[in-house]
């Protein structure tokens, strides 16, 4: 398989790549084709240690299996994102086991636990894999995730020897690398993907306050209008971080996060991502165990080949994991 990205020149605007890739254009030939894998996965509720509970999806595989694929959505996306049903589709078409890992208060899983969702809540993930591992035992396994869901795969595989995980490889695409200056990018970018995410995370908030009035915030998220608003009430109020910026830098891929990686694995970033500025590649370690892989074009988790609306993506990473 080759593993160049070249999509038709029509395909090679960013804005193109990554906003098609969540319009109906795409979504609903998806959910047709994957109307099987959808169908027929099981439904896991998986106890993380301190009450922590996370939510996910697990297909198993007729087939002979290759091994087991834990995937991670991006923030505000879920384990029916249409990037995430596409990998998914490809692998488990191919032979793998699949289990769509939702991050909490993602998908339906609100109502799990009263605290909110936080991106440096790194633990419960590590807690959630060791607990797929142990109910679902499998020869190999591999883990892969998009967008913030990347940023965690990277952050869980800098710590899964220590955590006694078993990952034979990693993928992270598009991975949130510094997320104070994607923050940025969002803020200060194209109005769609500001607006996009106001309006994600807004819904999510108030998803959990119907599970959980006494969290209190219903009339100041009535006032919130941008990011940086919820930022300002919601990291002192409900994180242990006193500023945004203080909390954003908590999480982020900089510096020497990686440098103890050990866990083969592979970051894929795209040079025209609105989101991801591609030179904060230049402020994370380079331990050996990591390969990065940069295309010229792909967006923010395009990387849509053809008219059919294909991912390359899906491709690359059975590549990898085979």
């Amino acid at each position: 398989m080759d593993s160049t990205f070249n999509p038709p020149a029509w395909l090679r605007n960013a804005h193109v790549q990554t906003l098609i890739s969540s319009t109906p254009l795409r979504s609903w030939p998806l959910w047709w084709r994957t109307r099987r894998l959808q169908a027929t996965a099981e439904d896991v509720v998986l106890h993380c240690g301190d009450g922590i509970r996370l939510h996910g999806l697990y297909n198993a595989n007729p087939l002979p299996v290759r091994g087991l694929a834990i995937l991670l959505h991006g923030w505000e996306g879920d384990a029916e994102s249409s990037y995430q049903l596409s990998t998914a589709y490809t692998l488990h078409s191919t032979g793998f086991d699949v289990f769509r890992l939702h991050l909490r208060d993602h998908g339906p899983s609100h109502h799990l636990n009263p605290e909110l969702y936080n991106s440096t809540r790194l633990q419960e993930v590590i807690d959630a894999i060791a607990e797929i591992q142990k109910i679902y035992p499998h020869e190999k396994c591999f883990l892969a995730g998009h967008s913030l869901g990347g940023n965690f795969a990277l952050r869980v595989a800098a710590k899964a020897p220590d955590q006694g995980l078993q990952l034979d490889g990693v993928v992270a695409v598009c991975p949130v690398l510094d997320p104070w200056r994607t923050i940025k990018a969002i803020e200060q970018g194209s109005q769609v993907y500001h607006r996009y995410f106001v309006h994600r995370w807004k819904r999510s908030l108030r998803t959990k306050l119907g599970h959980f009035p006494e969290l209190g915030y219903a009339d100041s998220l009535l006032e919130m209008q941008t990011l940086g608003d919820m930022n300002d009430y919601f990291v002192p109020h409900h994180t242990q971080y006193e500023d945004a910026r203080s909390y954003y830098e908590a999480y982020a891929l900089t510096g020497d996060t990686l440098a103890t990686l050990r866990v083969p694995s592979q970051l894929i970033l795209s040079n025209d991502d609105p989101m991801i500025p591609s030179d904060d590649l230049q402020r994370i370690a380079r331990p050996p165990a990591l390969t990065i892989e940069t295309t010229d074009y792909g967006g923010h988790c395009g990387f849509l080949m053809n008219w059919k609306l294909d991912g390359w993506i899906d491709r690359r990473l059975l590549q990898l994991f085979r």
